[in-house]
């Protein structure tokens, strides 16, 4: 943790990581893992910035009640950047290669959330999640910044 003085204020900077093992494509919740980082943190309010240290995985934040709206999302990729698409050169580790590249640019690999009162600041159906855009099972790394104001003592 680093502290910074800045006037009146003190900002502090907390930097986790972790790693999920995936069981291939698909939507894997994540809130609960950096929700206990935010909590575990010195921060009472600020920023987390989640980010995916990969090419072929990206951050969403997605309806977190019904499952069949992430059955519809993945639906709606294998529709738009189908596995095995002839016109994709790059296929160096296979048909799903080129398209996982192609969801994570979609999608994007960071995402920045407000903390207040050391929580997540999500809406009441909103969740975190890592989509695995590969086939196979992957071990994938994310890192968490949170910038803020520490608890006062």
């Amino acid at each position: 943790m680093v502290t910074v003085e800045s006037g009146q204020m003190n900002l502090i900077v907390n930097q986790h990581q972790f790693q999920l093992n995936t069981s291939g494509r698909g939507c894997f919740d994540i809130s609960k893992k950096i929700e206990e980082r935010v909590l575990d943190s010195n921060c009472q309010g600020g920023t987390a910035t989640i980010f995916v240290h990969h090419t072929s995985a990206s951050l969403i934040i997605c309806e977190n009640a019904d499952p069949q709206v992430l059955n519809d999302l993945e639906a709606w990729f294998a529709r738009a950047v189908p596995d095995g698409d002839p016109n994709n050169l790059h296929t160096a580790e296979g048909p799903d290669d080129m398209p996982a590249h192609m969801r994570t640019v979609l999608t994007g690999c960071s995402l920045s959330i407000p903390v207040i009162n050391r929580r997540l600041a999500l809406g009441t159906w909103q969740g975190i999640f890592l989509f695995e855009h590969r086939l196979q099972p992957q071990l994938r790394n994310i890192s968490i910044t949170l910038l803020g104001e520490p608890i006062s003592s």
